[in-house]
Parts: structure tokens; sequence; C-alpha cells
């Protein structure tokens, strides 16, 4: 590839077939000695596709790396199983909280924690609605619409430090969400089925919590079997 360092005005008014005649600072090991300077003639077809190709490269190079939270569900899979991560249900969940100071950490939306949750439980969010309104925003908020979402969410940046001001590291933790997910194996999924509490407690192991565990059948289980709840609405009646 040549370096081109000026452009070179015409000195008349006729028009040219290549209007882009460049000064080369490199020389040809083809081109004669006996030339006084080296142009080079760019078509300007090519020199469109040219820049194509390297929005498409500088777009590819910006795009930001996976966060730890969008890892294959595979390797969170692995680390959690490395980690011990043992999943409960629901009411040995509820005799772990009430006799072994285990805390429930509950990682649905605000909204839906206020709603109802488990007695004691504590409320990090792992989503949150999709707050900013970039061109990278907008777009993602297009994306959902073509589906038919229309409260689109985006990993909460403050999740960790969040959980960290209420939690420490050696906090007894059972990680919930409304489904569970579940890192057993079926005949259908082969690897179990990944969900928010199970990325939370991924990104809690992660980060040096020691005893993290994972509620089963998640908080739609909790309530179907009539366990104790509250929701702020009632108590602030």
């Amino acid at each position: 590839m040549v370096a081109l360092t000026s452009v070179t005005p015409h000195s008349s008014n006729k028009l040219y077939p290549t209007p882009f005649t460049c000064y080369s600072n490199s020389v040809n090991e083809n081109t004669s000695s006996s030339s006084s300077s080296n142009f080079i003639a760019i078509n300007p077809i090519k020199r469109r596709h040219s820049l194509s190709r390297l929005r498409i490269r500088s777009s590819a190079a910006t795009k930001p790396p996976k966060s730890p939270a969008e890892q294959d569900w595979k390797t969170k899979r692995e680390l959690l199983l490395e980690k011990r991560v043992r999943s409960v249900d629901v009411k040995e969940a509820l005799r772990l909280q009430q006799e072994n100071s285990f805390v429930i950490l509950d990682v649905r939306p605000v909204a839906e924690f206020k709603e109802g949750h488990p007695p004691g439980a504590i409320n990090v969010q792992i989503y949150r609605l999709i707050k900013e309104w970039t061109a990278w925003d907008i777009a993602r908020r297009a994306a959902f619409a073509f589906f038919g979402i229309f409260a689109g969410t985006e990993e909460n940046p403050e999740f960790l430090q969040d959980v960290a001001s209420k939690l420490d590291k050696n906090s007894k933790i059972i990680v919930a969400c409304s489904s569970g997910g579940t890192m057993k194996p079926t005949q259908n999924l082969p690897e179990g089925q990944q969900s928010r509490s199970l990325i939370a407690a991924y990104l809690l192991v992660l980060n040096g919590y020691n005893n993290v565990f994972h509620l089963e059948g998640g908080l739609y289980q909790w309530f179907k079997e009539d366990l104790p709840i509250e929701s702020e609405e009632e108590e602030e009646e």
C-alpha cells in the first residue's frame, strides 16, 4: 500500500477521467529511475470500496468485548460446577434462610421485587431497563421493538458494586430470579438452562464470593407453593 501525502490540483479547466491524482513518497520497484515524480491514479469506484471495507474493519475493531455476563453458558456452567455452586429447592431455601442465616438475593427488576418477594430478601437487579439515548441505545430499542419487546433491558453495570455494599464475600447467599434455570442436564437441554440467577451466581463466584447457592425453580415455584412473601405495597398500608 502506498502512502498518500498530498493532492495535486489540476492547472487547467479540462475534465480528467481520474480526478484523484496524488503524489507518492514511496517508489515502486518497477518504476523507471528517469521519471521526475511518481503519480498514483486512484479509481473513484475502487476508492469507495476501500473506504467501505475500512469502515467495516473500524466498526469491528471498536465493538466492545464480551462482558463476563455475556460469556457463553457452557463457560458459566463449567465454573459454577467447579466452584460447587449448589442448587436448592424452595423449601430448603426457606429452611436455610430461617436456620442458617442464608440471605436470599433477588436479582429480578425492582418493580417485580416490590410486587412480592421472600421476607428478608435483598434486591439487586442484574438487568435494568435501558436508560440512555445514545445512537447505540436507540438501535437496541429498535431491535427489541422489532420483536415486539418495548421494555428493553441491559446488563446492570453496578451489579457487583451494589451487592458488595450489602453483602460481604463470606455471606451465605441464595441467588433467586423468576424462573431459576437449572444446571441439571436433560434430554432436550444437555447442559441445563441459563437464567438470570445463574448468571448472577457466576458473576459472584467469579469475583470471590465463597458461599453461593442457586434457587432451583425460581420465585415462580416459591409463590406456587404458598411460601411466605411480603411486598412493599403491603408494608406501606
